[in-house]
Formats: structure tokens, C-alpha cells, sequence
């Protein structure tokens, strides 16, 4: 394939519920432009997009994939990106390469979840996009009821449309285009026709600016409608020239921004990897200014080292071609690049620029993993990290207390993926087991406690003595002395700490982390021959577990504070839900976007299914952001259970 100009690229991100017809618009697209000559279907697995094995397994897309169609002299690359919840961070990456959008909208089902998170989505990047409503030949197509229905909730920017467009252009997409412009907007309103150059022009700015969103429809699975929208695309959607500056840092870490120009240092930032287990790491990248050849060597800046590119390649689905060079504006693929990730900009060396990273969501959902064979544990972290590569969305955290390995992401299918994905790929069966809570002892009430170690053998003895008093404090430790006479020597007060601290990371109820207690060493003896550091340490020990137990301990467990995004409609649910998880409404504020933000607490123990639960709440519309607040008491009832199963769990050992 030939290399491109800028001006005959377009980049459009194809958005929409899952099963709203994206894959199938790009094949019939294929199959107009002589690329293939039959169309695939998603549910028979033959799709130019949908390739991978787990999206013919599980007929739906899980990656964004880049496919090229060559339309009238242009080249429009279509990012092609999943519909479900769980793979947002593909979209968010999709929508940083792509000049404008096609929002796909199932003609049966209207606005579903899908709709509303691309819009958003469109919103948060102030990306230019149009709105097809596909499927048209079903029974209860009805073009303006849908399209009702969509100003209802997406506002007045939505303009019904046709092309091409015939002369007498109907009252409201003349109104819209005049509010493109101040000179159209005199002459609208002192009632002047526009002119067919004035009209195109109008529409371009409008649609660039975000003021005019076109509506049309389609029903791509019988081809109409196809030839319609790729011509209204090469026509009005921007050109990578007509993008926005580019924000990023140079090697001084100062902000700078460049345009996306021909005539410049070349530049570009990663948006996809594709780990192939036979071709290996593919970098899929937006060239943002000049010119990358075959052969250049570029610098990445997070490595800090050069990389060297092989031969350029356009994706088309799995197929690739060849190319020698690719201009600003264009997306090209590369393979086998040593330090490159998802992320990265790659940039001439004369030139420094770091891109702004991709936006990936933070997880909400973890589950706690284990290789099913013990022996393939090593395996599993390198696989983790090798599928990390091609999806940073999901993170792998050790917890060092509980000594489990989390898997973290946005929902129950994307981790489902992943660990398909590990075993299909590195051989690796992982198996899920339930969340360990690292909880914590502290104590209510005080003691005062005598700890004895008195050992007496062939040799020298043991011989060491403490009195200690235990209360509450609000650190996490406080140990200090209060001896007089010489009761015990000096030099074996550090023993005596040293003693009480290796204690508390095992208390006497659960065997967890012993927090807030304050320890006054205050009286003793020693043996001039068998004292020594060890003895005071043992002594100590023994006086912590009898001082611990005589002041009233009680266990602690994380509570979270969550901020969650509802709609209205679903407030009560949620705050009802709330309270059955033990947790509090802290308050409410109202949202830009409608909805609600809450603001709760909650304990860990009782929220790990809680996207799930949200999800199926909110039929997906809500969302949520946790972290960690503080510890409070366990309800009585509840700690003797986890007091008891700790009991069965050490009597097993």
C-alpha cells in the first residue's frame, strides 16, 4: 500500500454498545472498496476485526483493532474498538488517535449503556462525531422516534441528516450551520439563502467545533446506507492537520504542544500493543508530526534509550502491508520494538517530547489468583506482566500482608479474558480463590503484666524479667521505660522493644498486625551470669501475649471511602444496597452531566463484588472510585467468626 498525505487521512473511532453493528458496517465497508469478496459475521468468527481467538470464542470484540478503507482518493483508518463496559480503556486510547467519531446506535434498541458511555467519552475529549442508527430494516425502525429520543438526552447539537445533501437543506441544519459563524449568522437572519461553498463550509466548522452532530441511518448488513456515510466522512470530518495542539513535555519537563504538521521532527505516541505469539510485540502509533521511514531510529523518551524501526506496516485486522514511509497524521504499526509500550513517544532525538499518557480507568474490581500448580507461579507473574504490555488497564498487586496476588480491572469479563488469555498463550491454569482481609488487633483497656524467662541447663542459664503496663495509644506503637534502682540494666531495655515489636505482627485473636498500643517498661530483675539481650527479648514476648489478652483486645477491620456516580433513577437502589454492605451515606452532590455523586464508607470485607453489584444496580450507568479510609472495630458477631475460622485454619497446618 502507498504511503499517504495528510490531507487524504482520516482517523474515526468507531464507539457504540456492543452488537450495534461495528464490525459488521467495517465489513461491508471492505467488501464495497474489493478488499474481501463475501462479508464474515460476528457469530460465525470470520470477521476482518474481530480476528483474535477469544473474540471468535466469545463472538464479541475485545481489542481495538486499526482497519484501513481506501475511499475516493482517501484512506480512512477506522479504529474499531469493543462495546462492552469492562474494555473502556480501549476506547479512551482509540479516541487519542482519532480525529472524530461514529457513535453506532442499534436502530431495536436505542440508547443503551454503550450510547451514553460514548457520548461521554466524545465529551470528555471534545472529539468531533456523528451518530448512525443502524439496523433500519428491522420491524420497529422508526427514524425520528430514535432520533427524538437522542436529543432528549444528548441536546440540540443533533441534526437529522442525508446525503447527500439535496438544495433546499431543511430550517433547522440551516440554523445550526449559521451558528458556526458570525457572517452566516447575519445573513440567516436577514433571511439570505447560503451559498453550496457557504453550506460546506458552515457544516465543517460546525461538526469540527463539536456545535453539529449529524444524524443518519443504516441497516450495513444489506449494504445501505455504506456508500452515504464514508462519503459524508471524507467530507467533513477533520484532517490530522485540523486537530488541536498536541499537549506534552519536553526533556526539561516543561509543557509544550505541538501541531500536527508534515514539515517538522518526526513524532509519535503509542496507543496499541498487540502481543502475537508469532509475529511477537506490535506497537500500533498515531504519527503526530513529520515523517517516520522504514529503518529510522527514534528515541523513546520514557526509556531513555533509542529504538530502531523495522519495516512499517499498515494493520488491517491480522493482514498487514507493507509500507516504506508514514506522514503526520496516519497510524502505522511496527513490530518487535525492544522497550516500547502502550504510552510511550517515540521522537527525533534533536527534538524531545513526551506525549500526554493514556487514560485508563482505575480498576474497581480485583480478585485474588493463584497458579493452580504450584510450580507454574513464576510463569504466571511473567505471563501477567507480558499481557500488561498489550492492556494496561487491568494492574497485578502482591499484597505483603495477606501474601495473595490481586488481579485488578473494571468488571468480571475483562479479568475473565485475562486469565483465558494466560492460559491460551503461556499454558498457565489460574485458579481464583477468595480474598483475604488484612485486619488488625489493638487493645480497649489496659494491663499490667509480669514476663518471666527462667531457663537453667548443663551450662549458663537463661534468666530474664520484665513488668510492663499495656494501654491504648494513637500510635501505631509507643514503648517507653520507667525503671529506677537498677531493676533491670540499660543496655537491655532495646531487647525489651526489640522483643515487643517482633510481637505485634502476630496478635493473640486472629494472628494480624497489632496496632495502637502503648507498652511502659517499668520494673524488673536480671541474673548477673544468665541475664542477657535474648532472655529480655523472650521475657518481653511472654509479657505481650499475656498483656495483650488481659486489656480487652478486640479486632479492626479497613474501612473504604467510595465516591459513586448514579443516575437518579437509581438512587434508591444504591443507597439501599449501601446499608445492606454495613456502609454509611456521608452525602450527596449533584452532578454536570445529571446524577448524583455519593459519598460513602464502607468495610473492605463487604464491597469486593461491589462493581458488580453496581453495575447490575445501575444497568451499568453507574460507577465508582474507592480507596482505603481507616480501620474501625469488627460488630462482635463477626469477629468471632474470623477469630474462629483462624482457629480451623492454624489447627489444619
Amino acid at each position: 500500500m502507498k504511503g499517504y498525505t495528510s490531507e487524504t487521512i482520516r482517523n474515526v473511532a468507531l464507539l457504540g454498545h456492543g452488537g450495534c453493528g461495528k464490525t459488521t458496517f467495517l465489513e461491508a465497508a471492505l467488501l464495497a472498496t474489493g478488499v474481501i469478496n463475501r462479508m464474515g459475521k460476528v457469530e460465525d468468527g470470520n470477521t476482518v476485526s474481530d480476528y483474535d481467538k477469544m473474540e471468535i470464542e466469545r463472538g464479541y470484540s475485545i481489542n481495538t483493532s486499526v482497519v484501513p478503507v481506501l475511499w475516493k482518493e482517501n484512506k480512512i483508518n477506522f479504529i474499531d474498538t469493543p462495546g462492552y463496559f469492562d474494555f473502556v480503556g480501549e476506547v479512551n486510547a482509540a479516541l487519542r488517535a482519532a480525529e472524530a467519531a461514529v457513535i453506532m446506535v442499534d436502530a431495536g434498541s436505542g440508547i443503551q449503556v454503550g450510547t451514553e458511555a460514548a457520548w461521554k467519552a466524545c465529551e470528555r475529549y471534545k472529539t468531533p462525531r456523528f451518530i448512525v442508527i443502524n439496523k433500519r430494516d428491522k420491524d420497529e425502525f422508526d427514524f425520528y422516534k430514535t432520533f427524538e429520543e437522542l436529543k432528549d438526552k444528548f441536546g440540540d447539537k443533533l441534526i437529522p441528516f442525508s446525503w447527500p445533501l439535496s438544495a433546499e437543506i431543511d430550517e433547522e441544519l440551516k440554523e445550526a450551520i449559521a451558528m458556526a459563524d458570525d457572517e452566516l449568522m447575519e445573513k440567516y437572519f436577514n433571511g439570505e439563502d447560503f451559498s453550496e461553498e457557504e453550506i460546506a463550509n458552515g457544516l465543517k466548522k460546525g461538526i469540527a467545533e463539536g456545535g453539529i452532530v449529524p444524524v443518519c441511518s443504516s441497516a450495513f448488513q444489506l449494504g445501505a446506507g455504506l456508500e452515504g456515510l464514508l462519503d459524508l466522512l471524507v467530507t467533513y470530518v477533520p484532517t490530522p492537520m485540523m486537530h488541536g495542539a498536541y499537549a506534552g513535555f519536553n526533556d526539561n519537563n516543561e509543557p509544550v504542544e505541538r501541531m500536527s504538521v508534515v514539515d517538522a521532527p518526526a513524532s509519535a505516541f503509542v496507543f496499541k500493543t498487540i502481543v502475537d505469539p508469532f509475529v511477537g510485540k506490535i506497537s500500533i502509533m498515531k504519527v503526530v508530526t513529520g515523517k517516520l521511514n522504514s529503518g529510522d531510529e527514534v528515541y523513546n523518551e520514557r526509556a531513555g534509550k533509542p529504538e530502531k524501526l523495522g519495516k512499517l506496516f499498515f494493520l488491517r485486522g491480522k493482514n498487514q502491508t507493507e509500507l516504506n514511509y508514514a506522514e503526520a497524521g496516519d497510524i502505522v504499526a511496527v513490530s518487535k520494538l525492544q522497550f516500547t509500550l502502550s504510552g510511550d513517544t517515540l521522537c527525533d532525538k534533536s527534538d524531545i517530547i513526551r506525549y500526554l499518557p493514556l487514560d485508563y480507568p482505575q480498576p474497581s474490581y480485583f480478585i485474588a489468583i493463584e497458579a493452580a500448580d504450584k510450580g507454574d507461579e513464576d510463569k504466571m507473574g511473567t505471563g501477567l506482566n507480558k499481557l500488561r504490555e498489550e492492556d494496561p488497564s487491568f494492574v497485578v498487586e502482591r499484597n505483603t500482608e495477606t501474601r495473595q496476588t490481586l488481579l485488578g480491572g473494571q468488571g468480571d469479563i475483562q479479568l475473565g479474558v485475562i486469565l483465558a488469555k494466560l492460559k491460551d498463550r503461556f499454558g498457565v491454569t489460574v485458579k481464583t480463590v477468595p480474598q483475604k482481609i488484612a485486619y488488625r488487633e489493638t487493645i480497649k483497656g489496659n494491663s499490667d503484666v509480669q514476663g518471666k524467662h527462667k531457663k537453667q541447663s548443663g551450662g549458663a542459664g537463661q534468666y530474664g524479667d520484665v513488668h510492663i503496663r499495656f494501654s491504648p495509644s494513637d500510635q501505631e506503637f509507643e514503648f517507653s521505660e520507667e525503671l529506677f534502682g537498677g531493676s533491670v540494666p540499660k543496655n537491655y531495655v532495646p531487647a525489651v522493644e526489640k522483643g515487643l515489636l517482633e510481637c505485634m505482627n502476630k496478635g493473640p485473636l486472629a494472628g494480624c498486625k497489632v496496632v495502637n498500643v502503648k507498652a511502659v517498661l517499668y520494673d524488673g530483675s536480671y541474673h548477673d551470669v544468665d541475664s542477657n539481650e535474648v532472655s529480655f527479648k523472650i521475657a518481653a514476648s511472654l509479657a505481650f501475649k499475656k498483656g495483650i489478652v488481659e486489656a480487652k483486645p478486640c479486632l479492626l477491620e479497613p474501612i473504604m471511602r467510595l465516591e459513586i456516580h448514579v443516575p437518579d433513577d437509581y438512587m434508591g437502589d444504591v443507597m439501599g444496597d449501601m446499608n445492606k454492605r454495613r456502609g454509611k451515606i456521608l452525602g450527596m452532590e449533584p452532578l454536570d452531566d445529571g446524577g448524583q455523586k455519593l459519598l460513602a464508607e464502607a468495610p473492605q470485607a463487604e464491597l469486593f463484588d461491589y462493581a458488580i453489584g453496581l453495575r447490575a444496580m445501575t444497568q451499568g450507568r453507574g460507577n465508582f472510585t474507592m480507596r482505603f479510609e481507616k480501620y474501625e472495630e469488627v460488630p462482635t458477631h463477626l469477629a468471632q467468626k474470623i477469630i474462629d475460622a483462624h482457629k480451623a485454619e492454624e489447627e489444619d497446618k
